[in-house]
């Protein structure tokens, strides 16, 4: 989490070049990962990839890729803005995501809680938005006259991975985070895991048991395919 909180903060220190995008594979990311070419791509691009999820991170390891640890979304997005308000550094930072109102929300508990992080626009995009041209083209000039130096993406994946893969290049912030739920947490909309879940790897469960219809299907579907992938890697390893 160290080093990514870092080489985040000197991303938003330099003057802008251009948008750089990091994103936080989990378990349902790495399974939509082998047959959408779109999200390979756009995980091709990214200018870092980290670890959300112990069941990645214990699959990574066991196959000899080591990994220091998880850095979750939900945990990184405040662990930045702890380190701009110890370092009294100001952000401003635009919102994209969420239903209508919540980003709004999160943005007066982010003033309260990290004075020195500004929220200089919110946005709950329209739906199918990501299909429109035109209308992407316009969300992108009010990001940029917004004066954002960072984005976070609430879109949920695949559609977030492929929206800032496809529209980087028009867009002045520094860096984007895919970060999926991450604004309804900071809004308060959806509570965390307790912290011994988390710690444990059960936070899958406890959003499962939270929203149910919407996830269950998802992460069985991942606890079948995944398994598998591992093991066909492990088998193509040795």
């Amino acid at each position: 989490m160290g080093e990514a909180v870092s080489y985040i903060s000197a991303l938003l220190a330099k003057p802008q070049q251009s948008c750089q995008f990091i994103v936080t594979p989990n378990v349902d990311h790495l399974v939509q990962l082998q047959t959408n070419a779109g999200l390979q791509l756009a995980y091709q691009q990214a200018a870092l990839v980290v670890v959300d999820g112990k069941p990645v991170l214990w699959a990574a390891n066991a196959l000899g890729q080591q990994v220091p640890g998880t850095v979750p979304g939900s945990d990184l997005v405040p662990a930045i803005f702890d380190d701009a308000q110890s370092k009294k550094t100001k952000i401003k930072v635009y919102l994209l995501g969420a239903m209508p109102g919540v980003a709004d929300r999160a943005k007066v508990e982010i003033h309260r809680q990290w004075p020195m992080i500004e929220v200089v626009g919110t946005l709950s995009p329209p739906f199918g938005f990501d299909k429109d041209e035109v209308v992407s083209q316009s969300i992108c000039k009010n990001i940029n006259e917004s004066g954002a130096t960072l984005m976070l993406i609430g879109l949920g994946a695949p559609k977030q991975e492929l929206w800032i893969a496809q529209y980087a290049p028009y867009l002045t912030v520094n860096v984007a985070l895919c970060i999926g739920a991450t604004i309804d947490f900071l809004a308060g909309e959806k509570a965390r895991a307790p912290m011994w879940m988390r710690k444990v790897g059960l936070e899958w469960f406890h959003r499962v048991l939270t929203e149910p219809k919407r996830l269950a299907r998802r992460y069985l579907i991942g606890a079948i395919i995944f398994p598998r992938l591992v093991f066909k890697e492990w088998l193509a390893r040795r």
